[in-house]
């Protein structure tokens, strides 16, 4: 049976590749055109309506959708923003999403799902008054709601925290091995707590502690997924020192150990480099470059500034070679297919990829959370439009004495 979904703040399209081809898209929606343009690429222009989503009416979507996913933007709630909160141009814009969702529920066609998703720290937004705010409407709204905090690591090596908040509308019979009578530490931090622990009473009744499994596959490690050849320009031998100098005494010893490990090995080593402004012994503030050799990339960004792109930093036997990260490697540390169509411009392909959603994660959260869900109703659903058989044989008997 195919799954019918709206995707709002679409960009892209990554939780669509991650439902994958067993969801059909009824809707899609962004205001980004060089976004829509990509998704548009890769999907058609058929479901794919271009502008603010306050201007979506509920005649727009056709039919009722299993689904509402809403990736909406963080960048008043991540802690790098201004912290302006839901108030906030851009975060606000949860708003007229939810008042569409409303508006679709007094017309009889709330969708049966919701999946909401945001940076973990709209948990710490507004010391948590944002996050309550939103579970108190969802609540309001008829459905019962849990939040958890997944991150991409555990499917791709990227270290990528997210809040997914799923809510099932009320009528929805949930399977029991869904729901945990306790916060599931795999998917729960401190910052969860407390912000549950903020909600009002109405929301706490219908909170759900949604419990799944571990995930199954081993994730890749990030030498597997960049190139090492120079397909991509390398920086200068200048452009390297100067990273290097950069460096901490810990992170410089970090690059050293890491030459040292590929002389004596022969081994490909690949890691991370970020430029972050900290404050050094005096106070000052100044830029730094910080290294990472775990197997695992920092979170991919969209590239508001130079400090915000990831380099990597590759050494084989002894020779450091650094550059940044190419569009396409970070389509694959966003769980893409490589046929997956990139804008042509590299800070466009950058942000289209890194203002997305892992896609391995959205398909977990279907496979073991959203379609039992649903699969579980539509058997309930089924048994009861079945006819028992005494009931077919009396009703038969009957016709046939009338006749």
């Amino acid at each position: 049976m195919s799954r019918t979904f709206h995707e709002f703040f679409a960009g892209a399209g990554m939780a669509r590749c991650g439902l994958g081809a067993g969801w059909r898209c009824l809707f899609a929606n962004d205001i980004d055109e060089k976004k829509a343009a990509c998704y548009v690429a890769n999907f058609g222009a058929r479901e794919f309506r271009l502008g603010d989503v306050a201007t979506i009416r509920p005649a727009d979507l056709p039919d009722a959708a299993d689904l509402a996913w809403a990736s909406f933007p963080c960048q008043d709630l991540s802690l790098a923003g201004a912290r302006a909160g839901l108030a906030g141009e851009r975060s606000g814009t949860f708003w007229p999403f939810w008042r569409l969702i409303e508006a679709l529920g007094a017309a009889g066609r709330a969708p049966r799902l919701l999946a909401i998703e945001n940076v973990a720290g709209a948990l710490r937004a507004r010391d948590g008054e944002d996050f309550a705010t939103l579970i108190e409407a969802i609540a309001r709204g008829g459905y019962r709601a849990g939040a958890m905090i997944i991150d991409a690591k555990d499917f791709l090596p990227q270290s990528r925290p997210r809040l997914f908040i799923v809510a099932a509308r009320d009528d929805l019979e949930i399977p029991p091995e869904l729901i945990g009578a306790a916060p599931d530490p795999r998917w729960t931090n401190r910052a969860l707590c407390e912000a549950y622990r903020q909600l009002g009473r109405d929301a706490v009744r219908r909170w759900l502690w949604w419990t799944m499994p571990a995930p199954r596959a081993e994730s890749p490690r990030l030498a597997a997924l960049i190139d090492p050849g120079d397909a991509v320009g390398w920086h200068s031998g200048t452009e390297t020192a100067r990273l290097l100098e950069l460096m901490n005494e810990l992170n410089f010893a970090k690059v050293a150990a890491a030459q040292r490990d590929s002389i004596e090995t022969g081994i490909l080593i690949v890691g991370t480099i970020y430029r972050r402004t900290r404050s050094d012994e005096t106070g000052a503030r100044r830029q730094r470059a910080e290294v990472r050799f775990d197997g695992i990339a920092g979170c991919i960004r969209t590239p508001a500034g130079g400090s915000s792109r990831q380099t990597l930093i590759v050494i084989e036997r002894g020779r450091i070679r650094t550059r940044l990260m190419s569009a396409r490697e970070t389509a694959r540390l966003m769980g893409l297919p490589e046929t997956f169509i990139l804008p042509e411009r590299y800070n466009d392909a950058y942000h289209a990829t890194g203002d997305g959603v892992a896609v391995p994660v959205v398909r977990y959260l279907a496979e073991n959370l959203l379609e039992p869900m649903l699969a579980a109703n539509d058997r309930a659903l089924r048994a009861a439009q079945v006819i028992p058989a005494e009931r077919f044989l009396m009703a038969r008997d009957s016709s046939l004495r009338s006749e």
